[in-house]
């Protein structure tokens, strides 16, 4: 009695110094006091750094409470491969540092970050949530988060699963369980011996057989001896799974969806997990902002709010940055005569020369022409001379009334568009014809996909025939002659618009100058923009030291050196690229020479050279060379 006494004494003692205890902590987490902070890594991990979690399981296990040290619950993810992998929370020298110069490579950009959690901040009872936030130019977006979960708040979330597991158990999935199997054999027995008798006879008895011998129905005697109100309860059980999951498990385990969850047997010292992330990167990213966001999570339910640390930002330095935005210049030839044409569709009806706004496609046709002539007419600088307009017919027909009808027809359209443009076509108008267009005829035979060979050989064998009557005549004989009416016929009626213009104030027929290029310029662009696939698509033609950039940041390594090999002359920059390349492609001692003749002609690439994970060592090892033979001198 006096035992039970002294437990309920100390019981009521340690929860009031439990609850202190959490709210110093929360009001500690709260002021600021015990600060979970983010940092950049150093350059250089010791040698001896040595690894802060003990052991490794897969998400979901049942943590080892006994252990001392922390247990992983969940293995990474590898963002490049994809592969679950063993990640290391090693403890960082804490840097100062809020950015950092990181290089873009092959269009993916990596940042590396600390997460650090004092053990001041750590509860045995709680679980923290940590979420990473990245700002890509304005654009934010939630990375995954980091949990760190207490000891005894995993105990709770197990025991949770535990009662849950019980009541999914208590549901009963055999249907003869709610049958009261004793009582109706007893009934059997007891009234119909015979037939209970059949009980291990394994021979089949019809339904209306059974049905004889018991007096009464199957379903009757399943109905009489089943327990009704247990199929009630088991179904109720069923609907409410749901409702009693949520009410045993508070915070369910994450399969997916975060970088670690850490099980933390004791608040003995803190922890620091290297985050890394790999993103894609695109046109125009030159700055990433990363901060984070923190919770702290009693039974599942959000109690308080971690204070945000002090962003870090990284600045993306990518090849680009090298660029020679030098404007290249090209030659042009102005001539003093400026010739345009087009080709327009008009239908006429039948033996008539007459220009019909309403027949088939007349209207866009001359409305498109219209436009032309506009254009033309209003280009500053240009006079229109004379505009030439020339119809031709199908071969349809004879020649000599062909040839009468295509003259009529050019000067109909002719006429139409002077009473158009009355102002704009002053100069001299001129309307000829093609009677029948045999040229354009035999172009459109050849390129037909519907004709087989044979009959393309014949058809334009018969084209060459001087007397075209005859030809037509010998068309029409051949199977294949109302597919030419139908398909190719109408395409020779046509209306062709020639212009000639000359420029103003120019008195040579030509003029030799240059102007700006003004497609590598869009090139240059592309590629201060990161948009890799476009500038080499763009610069690659000009095969200058450009293009070699522009290939080298796409990935193109043997194209980009064989463009620098070609260069004349050698350049600071063009040598530093190809060391890029050379060390790319593992000739580390050819990349290591001509980085030497890159800082040879311009010492200051040697601060470049840093920002480049190729050739960062190499730099390293220049200056470490460098430093003793000064000594040595």
């Amino acid at each position: 009695m006096c035992s039970e006494f002294i437990k309920t004494l100390i019981i009521l003692s340690v929860i009031p110094v439990c609850s202190c205890s959490m709210n110093r902590r929360l009001s500690g987490i709260a002021d600021g006091t015990a600060a979970v902070g983010i940092s950049i890594p150093a350059e250089k991990e010791e040698a001896t750094a040595r690894n802060d979690i003990s052991g490794i399981a897969v998400a979901g296990d049942a943590p080892e409470t006994g252990s001392e040290g922390p247990l992983i619950m969940n293995a990474v993810r590898d963002s490049e491969t994809g592969e679950m992998v063993a990640t290391d929370v090693i403890r960082a020298s804490k840097v100062t540092a809020r950015f950092r110069n990181i290089a873009e490579r092959d269009g993916k950009v990596t940042v590396e970050f600390d997460i650090e959690i004092p053990p001041s901040v750590i509860d045995s009872r709680l679980k923290l949530k940590f979420t990473p936030n990245m700002d890509l130019m304005g654009k934010v977006s939630r990375l995954e988060p980091l949990y760190i979960s207490g000891s005894r708040y995993r105990e709770r979330q197990m025991r949770g699963y535990e009662r849950y597991r019980a009541f999914i158990a208590s549901i009963i999935t055999d249907s003869t369980d709610f049958v009261r199997i004793g009582q109706l054999e007893k009934f059997l027995c007891r009234y119909y011996p015979e037939t209970y008798s059949m009980k291990t006879d394994s021979s089949f008895i019809s339904v209306p057989e059974a049905e004889n011998i018991f007096g009464v129905t199957q379903r009757e005697a399943l109905e009489h001896y089943t327990r009704h109100g247990l199929i009630a309860r088991n179904e109720e059980k069923r609907r409410n799974s749901d409702m009693m999951f949520r009410k045993f498990v508070k915070d369910p385990f994450l399969h997916d969806g975060f970088r670690l969850d850490t099980v933390l047997n004791s608040s003995d010292g803190g922890v620091t997990y290297r985050y890394v992330q790999t993103l894609k990167s695109f046109p125009g990213l030159r700055k990433i902002i990363i901060s984070m966001d923190g919770e702290i999570i009693e039974d599942g339910e959000k109690i308080g709010r971690i204070p945000s640390p002090s962003p870090l930002t990284f600045y993306v330095s990518s090849l680009s940055s090298l660029v020679d935005e030098t404007p290249k210049y090209r030659k042009k030839i102005l001539y003093r005569t400026v010739y345009d044409n087009t080709r327009a569709f008009i239908d006429f009806g039948k033996d008539s020369f007459e220009v019909d706004t309403a027949l088939d496609n007349n209207a866009s046709e001359l409305r498109r022409i219209r436009e032309n002539i506009r254009n033309i007419s209003s280009v500053s600088g240009l006079v229109l001379d004379s505009m030439k307009v020339s119809a031709s017919c199908s071969p349809e027909g004879l020649y000599s009334y062909n040839a009468g009808l295509a003259a009529a027809r050019a000067g109909s359209v002719l006429d139409y568009f002077r009473d158009e443009f009355p102002d704009s076509l002053r100069g001299r108008l001129v309307s000829a014809s093609v009677p029948e267009n045999w040229s354009q005829f035999s172009l459109l035979v050849s390129a037909d996909t519907l004709l087989s060979d044979s009959a393309k050989r014949k058809i334009l064998e018969i084209a060459r025939r001087d007397d075209k009557d005859e030809a037509e005549r010998m068309y029409s004989t051949m199977q294949e002659y109302r597919y030419m009416r139908e398909r190719i016929y109408p395409k020779l009626r046509s209306v062709k618009f020639e212009f000639w213009l000359h420029r103003k104030d120019m008195d040579k027929d030509t003029v030799h100058t240059t102007e700006q290029d003004t497609m590598y310029m869009r090139g240059i662009e592309s590629l201060k923009m990161l948009d890799y696939r476009r500038a080499v698509a763009i610069l690659k033609p000009y095969a200058d030291y450009n293009s070699a950039l522009a290939c080298l940041s796409a990935g193109y390594v043997e194209a980009s050196l064989e463009i620098l090999s070609a260069l004349k002359p050698q350049t600071a920059a063009s040598w530093y690229l190809t060391a890029i390349a050379l060390s790319r492609m593992d000739r580390e001692k050819d990349a290591e020479d001509v980085y030497g003749r890159c800082i040879a002609i311009d010492p200051r690439m040697r601060h470049r050279a840093n920002l480049d994970p190729e050739l960062s060592d190499i730099a390293r090892k220049y200056e470490e060379l460098h430093n003793e033979h000064e000594y040595c001198n």
